[in-house]
């Protein structure tokens, strides 16, 4: 791996036009990936594909001026302080956000490249067309904004950010819920029976702890194979299963920690507050998130909640 400060006028001209072929590529990958569901924003991404097709052309066209025909393959990751550009042809499905967000990233750091590239080069061609670039890479920012007014009408956008919120509830937030309610309402009654039937807060923690992660890990899995996102659009159902997994897991050993408090009525206290906290983030987020109605989200988690208490205590408690 190389220093910049090492790199020749040949060789920074080469990076140049390695860099511009890969975000092309880039561009143009995001483009086809979101075709589907964000037309718009994939007319935007070819665009501004083809103005990195103009400045590989030109800094081709002076290469060629300047060195001759045969152009050194020299990759970002080739020279130290460059960050790698990440494979989108990997990702099941791009988040619309985070494609923009990369697409400024990139631009960003391109631009800071044609700078510095500028400032060590001596020959007045070469200097002037990565100065001209560099201010080009500044403009595709506004350029971008430009595109998306042509390209996302108001309508559009509206539907595509819909679009990224049903696709943000597929991945996260459904499989989160999920988890968290089965976490939250499936080990209260081993806890609950554990601490009425023993009278130790202790044997009560310890078999909360064994239930809580033990339907973490059942439920990560069956979540991630129960579906590989591929028709449904649901996502890589590896993130969902450790969603699911872990929301579970914390939906448990939130009413389980309190058993670590040697008085068991206190820790029994605690833990029906914390249960109560429990069941109203859930209903919290079935109404922010599922447009369930306030008062019928809390009844029927409530309800749920209640039945297996119950079922916890009556165990016990015979």
């Amino acid at each position: 791996m190389r220093e910049f400060s090492q790199l020749s006028e040949r060789e920074i001209l080469a990076l140049a036009i390695s860099n511009e072929e890969e975000d092309g590529r880039i561009y143009l990958d995001i483009a086809e990936r979101m075709r589907e569901d964000f037309p718009g924003t994939a007319n935007i991404f070819k665009e501004m594909a083809a103005e990195e097709s103009e400045h590989r052309r030109m800094l081709l066209d002076l290469f060629q001026e300047k060195f001759g025909e045969h152009i050194p393959l020299i990759r970002r990751q080739d020279v130290r302080g460059f960050l790698s550009r990440p494979s989108i042809w990997q990702f099941p499905k791009p988040n619309i956000n985070d494609v923009r967000k990369l697409a400024e990233g990139m631009e960003h750091e391109a631009q800071r490249f044609y700078r510095n590239a500028a400032a060590r080069t001596s020959d007045v061609s070469i200097r002037k067309l990565l100065g001209d670039l560099a201010d080009a890479e500044a403009e595709h920012e506004h350029r971008a904004d430009e595109l998306s007014a042509q390209n996302l009408t108001a309508d559009a956008r509206k539907s595509e950010d819909e679009e990224a919120k049903q696709q943000f509830m597929l991945q996260y937030v459904q499989p989160g819920l999920v988890g968290l309610m089965d976490g939250s309402v499936s080990t209260l009654a081993p806890i609950f029976a554990a601490a009425f039937s023993t009278h130790n807060p202790f044997s009560a923690f310890l078999v909360g702890a064994a239930a809580s992660l033990g339907a973490g890990i059942s439920m990560g899995f069956a979540e991630a194979l129960s579906d590989d996102g591929s028709l449904t659009g649901r996502g890589t159902p590896y993130v969902r299963g450790i969603v699911t997994g872990l929301m579970t897991t914390l939906g448990g050993l939130g009413h389980t920690l309190p058993f670590l408090i040697p008085n068991l009525h206190l820790a029994l206290i605690v833990a029906i507050i914390v249960v109560a906290v429990e069941l109203a983030a859930i209903s919290w987020i079935r109404w922010r998130f599922m447009e369930t109605s306030p008062i019928r989200a809390t009844l029927q988690v409530a309800l749920g909640g209640v039945l297996v208490f119950a079922t916890g205590v009556l165990i016990g408690a015979g």
